[in-house]
C-alpha cells in the first residue's frame, strides 16, 4: 500500500509539474540529492518567499477592504445627520447599533433559534448533498433520470414552496430546518457532480494503473481533486441558508429573526429593521468563515496546493 501511495503521488506530481510548467514558465527546480519522496512532498507546497509574499497581500486587501467599509459607514451617517431624513425612511449606523444595544433582550433569543435552524439543516444538507451528488456521478441511470429534476427545484423560488412546509410542518422550527436543508441540499449536490466529472482521466488513469481500485480512486483520488468544486457548492449554500431561514419564519413562525423582522416593519422600526440585518449578515458570514476554514484544512492556503 506504501509503494502504492508513492508512486501514485510520484507520477501525480510529475503531471501538476507539466501543468505548472505550460501555464507559468517556471517551476522551482528540486534542489540536489533529495530523494524523490522529498521532492514529492514540496512540490504542491509554497516556497517561503511566494508565502510571506501571499500573507502580505491578504493582509493588504484585508486592511483595504475595512478601510472601504468604515468609509461608507461614516459617509452614511454623515448623510444622514446633514439631511436630517425621518428615521422612519433611512436611519445612521451609529442608531443601528444603538438599537442592537438596546433591543439586545429581544434579538438575541431570536437570533439563536435562526442560527439553530440555519446551522443545523445546513449540516444536515452538506453530507446529503456530496452523497447525492457521488451517486449521481457513479450512476448513469440515476443521472440522467434525476439530475435534470436537481437542476429544475433548484430554480424554484423560496415564496412559492415555504407555504407548503407551513401547512406540513406548521409554525414549529422543524420545518425552517428541513426547508434550510432541502434548499442548501441541491448547489452541494451538483457542485459534487459537476467536481467529479471535471476530473481529469489521467488521476484515476495512474491510480489504476499502480492497482487501486476503483472506490479507492473514487474516495482518495477523485474526492480530492473535484474538493474545490464540492466547496464552492458549500459556499454558495452557506450564503442563502440564513435568508432562507429568516424567510422562511417571516411567512409564518412562533420566534426567530423573520417575526422580529416583521413586528418591526409593521410598526416602521427602520431601526430595528436595519438590526436584524446585521445580525443576519453576521450569522451569513460566521458560517462561511466555517467554510473558508474547511477550505484551509481540507486544500491549504495556496491555491496551487496538490498535495494529497
Amino acid at each position: 500500500m506504501w509503494t502504492l501511495l508513492l508512486t501514485l503521488r510520484l507520477q501525480l506530481w510529475q503531471r501538476t509539474t507539466m501543468f505548472r510548467k505550460t501555464h507559468s514558465g517556471s517551476v522551482r527546480a528540486g534542489e540536489g540529492g533529495r530523494s524523490a519522496v522529498e521532492e514529492t512532498r514540496s512540490a504542491g507546497r509554497p516556497t517561503g518567499h511566494s508565502t510571506g509574499h501571499s500573507r502580505s497581500r491578504r493582509l493588504a486587501d484585508t486592511l483595504i477592504a475595512t478601510a472601504t467599509t468604515l468609509l461608507l459607514l461614516v459617509l452614511w451617517q454623515v448623510a444622514v445627520d446633514v439631511t436630517h431624513v425621518s428615521s422612519r425612511v433611512i436611519t445612521g449606523p451609529l442608531q443601528v447599533a444603538q438599537t442592537l444595544v438596546e433591543e439586545w433582550d429581544i434579538l438575541w433569543p431570536a437570533a439563536s433559534l435562526t442560527a439553530v435552524e440555519g446551522f443545523l439543516g445546513f449540516f444536515i444538507a452538506v453530507p446529503l448533498g456530496i452523497a447525492f451528488g457521488v451517486c449521481l456521478y457513479a450512476s448513469h441511470a440515476l443521472r440522467a433520470g434525476l439530475y435534470p429534476l436537481l437542476t429544475f427545484l433548484q430554480t424554484l423560488p423560496l415564496i412559492t414552496i415555504a407555504p407548503l412546509f407551513i401547512i406540513w410542518f406548521g409554525f414549529e422550527p422543524v420545518g425552517k430546518v428541513v426547508m434550510v436543508a432541502m434548499l442548501s441540499f441541491f448547489p452541494v449536490a451538483i457542485g459534487t457532480y459537476r467536481g467529479l466529472a471535471s476530473v481529469p482521466s489521467y488521476f484515476s488513469d495512474v491510480a489504476l494503473t499502480c492497482g487501486a481500485g476503483r472506490l479507492w480512486t473514487l474516495f482518495h483520488v477523485k474526492m480530492r481533486v473535484a474538493a474545490r468544486q464540492i466547496l464552492s457548492g458549500m459556499r454558495i449554500s452557506a450564503v442563502y441558508v440564513f435568508g432562507t431561514a429568516v424567510t422562511a419564519e417571516y411567512l409564518g413562525a412562533q420566534n426567530g429573526l423573520g417575526i422580529t423582522l416583521q413586528a418591526a416593519f409593521n410598526s416602521f422600526r427602520t431601526p430595528l429593521v436595519l438590526a436584524v440585518t446585521v445580525l443576519v449578515v453576521a450569522l451569513t458570514g460566521l458560517l462561511t468563515g466555517l467554510v473558508a476554514l474547511v477550505n484551509s484544512l481540507w486544500l491549504g492556503r495556496d491555491d496551487d496546493n496538490f498535495d494529497m
